[in-house]
């Protein structure tokens, strides 16, 4: 979280003369501000030299996924169908937040459409490759904000995550993810896909940045970072289906990472939750709270059938706009009987640890066109973040050491533990660095 010695418009203006030589390429931004961008950098500088700071964010350059809104322009979500939507009369909360602590808002980053997928792909936009390996998904949805952060054209991204949408594209491309608790951080102004699942966070290349701009989005006053002692941390690994079909080497690096914590002192147990893993599969057989809360958002243009949307989205929300209100009141109160059930099996443990994704990027060419390979890839790309949002929980991911592929470490916790989540991860992050 420490300043830059260098002022922010250099910095900013090294990221435009980059972005500006592949303007007629651009992959990973929908949007740039930069005059605004320009303003608010030397502004910051000024702030800087004249030692009237407004905090640690003050002059970071910042991109934010396309659900926000920004005064003066409509709101895409990574859609085309909705370039004729009206402007947003004011920007989003987060994004009011970020601009009074003196972010310097670079631009809007590609998304998945609607934020219902997690690949990375949509059929209107190039794919905003993976930083590692252009030939890779990024990871979705907040594809583009994952990569603006790791191949450094901005150094903090906002996006959104309501099954894992910030903790897949980090893990995929060797960043820190967070996923505050949903209630956190305010929507306002901020496109919906599951009002009950939906929660935002930032992805950076530390624990401390994320945490920075949390708190500025949460309404917090940032503050120091100290990292958590490890020594008798007690850590849950849930054994079973979350552990299954991992690849050898994310297998391997994540047993390494257990192994480091427990010769740091950090207390390991085997935590059962497949029970209420098979509860909550078997309330959601009619579909999946998202699916369901989005076929309500979406409902208008879903009529139409040659409505110029992803098919990987149009598909699954049209089938669940036949669920009857009754039967998502009654899957919504199922819910809040399993979150207050996991909070009680969590309550021994301090935290507990997962490979945040069973496998690392695939090729892009290897799902682009085939939907049997894509909805293999998707299912395992969501099955262990989406559980921090069923089950209401919070979830950070960390780069994991030990793979020729970016993977990552998933630090989950009970509802409402953002602040000892994030100190246990900066001592994790420390411990586990990736070099």
């Amino acid at each position: 979280m420490t300043q830059s010695k260098t002022p922010s418009r250099d910095r900013l203006e090294t990221v435009l003369t980059r972005l500006d030589g592949r303007r007629h390429e651009e992959r990973v931004f929908v949007k740039f501000y930069s005059d605004t961008a320009r303003a608010e950098a030397d502004a910051a500088d000024r702030r800087l030299s004249d030692g009237s700071g407004l905090g640690p964010l003050d002059g970071r350059i910042v991109s934010i996924k396309d659900l926000f809104d920004v005064a003066g322009e409509p709101t895409l979500a990574g859609s085309i169908i909705r370039r004729a939507a009206e402007p947003a009369t004011a920007d989003a909360a987060i994004v009011q937040r970020l601009r009074t602590a003196g972010a310097v808002i670079i631009g809007k980053t590609h998304m998945t459409e609607f934020a219902f997928t997690a690949v990375g792909l949509n059929p209107h936009y190039p794919v905003p490759g993976n930083a590692f390996d252009e030939s890779l998904v990024p990871g979705g949805s907040s594809s583009g904000a994952a990569v603006s952060v790791a191949e450094g054209t901005s150094e903090i991204a906002i996006g959104s995550d309501t099954g894992g949408s910030v903790r897949i594209p980090a893990a995929l491309n060797g960043l820190v993810g967070f996923k505050p608790t949903a209630r956190r951080v305010p929507l306002d102004g901020a496109f919906p896909l599951s009002p009950s699942l939906d929660s935002i966070g930032p992805l950076a290349r530390t624990v401390a940045d994320c945490a920075l701009a949390d708190a500025i989005m949460a309404g917090d006053t940032p503050g120091t970072l100290t990292p958590l002692a490890l020594d008798g941390l007690k850590l849950g690994i849930p054994k079973g289906f979350l552990l299954e079909d991992l690849v050898p080497e994310i297998a391997r690096a994540f047993e390494a990472s257990l192994q480091a914590l427990s010769r740091a002192g950090a207390k390991l147990a085997e935590c059962s939750i497949d029970d209420l893993l098979g509860r909550f599969a078997e309330a959601t057989s009619i579909g999946s709270v998202a699916a369901i809360e989005g076929s309500r958002i979406h409902w208008n243009w879903l009529e139409d059938r040659d409505a110029p949307v992803d098919t990987r989205v149009t598909s699954t929300l049209r089938r669940r706009l036949t669920v009857p209100d009754a039967a998502l009141e009654k899957l919504l109160r199922t819910r809040q009987d399993l979150i207050r059930a996991m909070d009680e099996r969590l309550a021994p443990h301090d935290l507990i640890l997962l490979p945040t994704t069973p496998i690392p990027a695939v090729g892009i060419a290897s799902v682009e066109h085939d939907k049997q390979e894509y909805r293999r890839v998707e299912d395992l790309l969501l099955r262990n973040t989406q559980v921090a949002n069923q089950f209401d929980l919070t979830a950070i991911t960390l780069p994991m050491a030990g793979t020729s592929l970016p993977a990552g470490l998933m630090l989950v916790g009970r509802g409402g533990t953002d602040g000892m989540l994030l100190s246990a991860a900066a001592s994790g992050e420390r411990l586990l660095r990736v070099d």
